[in-house]
This record gives structure tokens, C-alpha cells and sequence, in this order.
């Protein structure tokens, strides 16, 4: 949903017309509310935001799949180091310091 300039909205006038602004938006309006000129904040449909929280939650876990995988790939391909080993070779090397 494109913003228009009528969504656009000092923070003083959303004060005078809160009532107005949320049934716009629970009617599917988006708003955004400026405050001395610049984005402040926006006014979104609960529901909406519900979905862009569940979107974000699901791009976690892409990433961590994707992650995951990186990993799993490097354990095919021999390309792991045992972390114990690296622990004690840093250890060491601060102890001959």
C-alpha cells in the first residue's frame, strides 16, 4: 500500500484527531505521524502488525536454516576446527606473551 501525502500527519493534529486516524486505519489506512517535520512514528492495523511480527519472525528463521546449512556443508567438506583445540592454542599463545 503506497503512502500518500494525506497520510502524512503532524503529530499535533493526530493528538486533535485520534479517534478519526484510528478508524481510518482500522479500515486499512496506514499513517504517518511527523513530529517538527520529520517521521516519527506510524499507525498501523493491529492485524497488520501481528503479520509484519510474523514475517520478521519467519526471515529468523531463514536465517538461521541458511545458517545451518552453511554449517552442515562445511562439516561435509572438512572445513571445521574443534573449538577445544582453538580455546587452548589462544590460551596458550597469551600465557607465552
Amino acid at each position: 500500500m503506497a503512502i500518500s501525502v494525506r497520510d502524512v500527519i503532524p503529530l499535533s493534529q493526530a493528538r486533535a484527531n485520534l479517534s478519526e486516524l484510528a478508524d481510518q486505519v482500522h479500515a486499512g489506512a496506514e499513517k504517518i505521524i511527523t513530529k517538527n517535520g520529520e517521521g516519527y512514528v506510524a499507525l498501523i492495523n493491529a492485524q497488520r502488525l501481528d503479520y509484519y511480527h510474523q514475517l520478521e519472525r519467519e526471515r529468523i528463521h531463514l536465517l538461521l536454516i541458511e545458517d545451518a546449512s552453511k554449517g552442515l556443508a562445511d562439516v561435509a567438506a572438512d572445513q571445521v576446527k574443534d573449538a577445544r583445540s582453538a580455546l587452548k592454542r589462544r590460551r596458550d599463545a597469551r600465557t607465552a606473551d
